[in-house]
């Protein structure tokens, strides 16, 4: 038997490899230009129809989240359409610390990724798609360092001025599904909550502020090795022209209430991050954050507020990050919202864990939960 083939040339590719012995191969992840962060993987596998392969990634102690990989399944597919998971194994002393998947496709062709890739190639598609809706204005930002637009859809003709922008984090490429969720349900012509929130917001929408960085497989960074989700602060041409432009985009309209989505390594549940720690915290900004994360915990059980990060002490929150600049530069509702490479514990799904499909979907209750919570506050506003 000829061994297998192991190919990550493409659009967001990303792997390495050490090594191939027959249907077993050695791998490790490139890290991000000019960074130190490397998690993402992306890769095809070639000649294993009804084999059973062992992909062995390894040197993972050094990942940018190894607390991520234990009880963790890669997600695989042989279509490239649906995304289901391979049986894998973390162990922290083999390699460096390595993630074993095991896999017998009944094709030709599998591909292996951290999550559903979300190409380039599809973002473009649902820009497209998008910009062509009647209700929908398409507006360039600006363009990133490796000269790709930063796109942007607007719709709407209400005074409440919302933003929602995904993918700061290459990597996190379910913050794009939930996108198209979210845009399908936003120019859906017989969604009455569509309508609604259309009649009573104007929204702002950025599929994806890392281009770049999505295109050349990093997890973290754009072109330039930078996080730019520590850029919010002081955004720069040089380093950071994604921020730059998208925030000087907020200040132009102001901003009521933002979402910021992302993917979580190592919490098994979808949570939100908020605002708590600013500087110039005020108790209905508190309150309407808390609000809304009850509205969303009531309309699907594929989201909880038990589980998430530690809350800032006050006056101790990190204004480089998008939520809490947003929320101290505008008084506004702001959060990040975080799905998980893993599974959504509280609701599991054993063959596919976390999904674009679920993301999708959450997309969609999230404007469901917006909706309901602009009607609670423009109640609270007449009483």
């Amino acid at each position: 038997m000829n061994d297998i083939q192991i190919c990550a040339t493409f659009d967001s590719g990303n792997i390495e490899v050490l090594s191939i012995d027959d249907t077993t191969a050695r791998l490790a992840i490139r890290r991000d230009r000019n960074s130190d962060f490397f998690q993402w993987f992306h890769f095809r596998v070639s000649g294993a129809k009804g084999r059973a392969i062992t992909l062995v990634i390894t040197g993972l102690n050094g990942s940018a989240y190894p607390m991520g990989w234990s009880g963790y399944n890669a997600c695989v597919s042989e279509d490239r359409q649906f995304w289901g998971r391979a049986e894998s194994h973390w162990d922290e002393g083999r390699d460096g610390g390595s993630l074993t998947i095991r896999y017998k496709p009944t094709g030709n062709l599998a591909w292996f990724a951290y999550f559903a890739p979300y190409s380039m190639e599809r973002h473009h598609d649902l820009v497209a798609r998008m910009a062509s809706a009647s209700s929908v204005d398409y507006r360039c930002l600006g363009t990133t360092l490796d000269g790709q637009p930063i796109d942007c859809l607007e719709m709407g003709a209400g005074q409440t001025q919302v933003w929602l922008y995904a993918r700061q984090h290459p990597g996190e490429s379910m913050a794009e599904w939930w996108m198209e969720g979210a845009l399908e349900l936003l120019t859906d012509r017989t969604s009455s909550t569509a309508r609604e929130l259309r009649r009573r917001c104007r929204l702002h929408v950025v599929p994806n502020a890392n281009p770049d960085g999505s295109k050349r497989g990093h997890l973290r960074t754009n072109a330039a090795g930078t996080n730019l989700n520590r850029e919010w602060d002081t955004p720069t041409p040089e380093k950071s022209p994604e921020v730059l432009a998208i925030r000087n985009a907020m200040d132009e309209s102001g901003v009521d209430f933002a979402m910021d989505v992302h993917g979580d390594e190592a919490i098994p549940a979808v949570f939100l991050a908020g605002f708590e720690g600013i500087p110039s915290l005020k108790d209905e900004q508190l309150a309407g954050y808390n609000r809304f994360a009850d509205l969303l915990e009531r309309r699907t059980p594929d989201f909880q507020t038990k589980l998430g990060y530690p809350v800032a002490r006050p006056g101790k929150g990190n204004l480089a990050m998008s939520t809490n600049q947003l929320a101290e530069r505008f008084g506004c509702v702001s959060m990040t919202l975080e799905m998980p490479f893993k599974d959504h514990d509280p609701a599991a799904d054993r063959r596919q864990a976390w999904s674009p499909e679920r993301s999708q979907q959450l997309g969609r209750d999230c404007m469901g939960a917006l909706l309901e919570w602009l009607i609670e506050r423009e109640s609270g506003a007449r009483s």
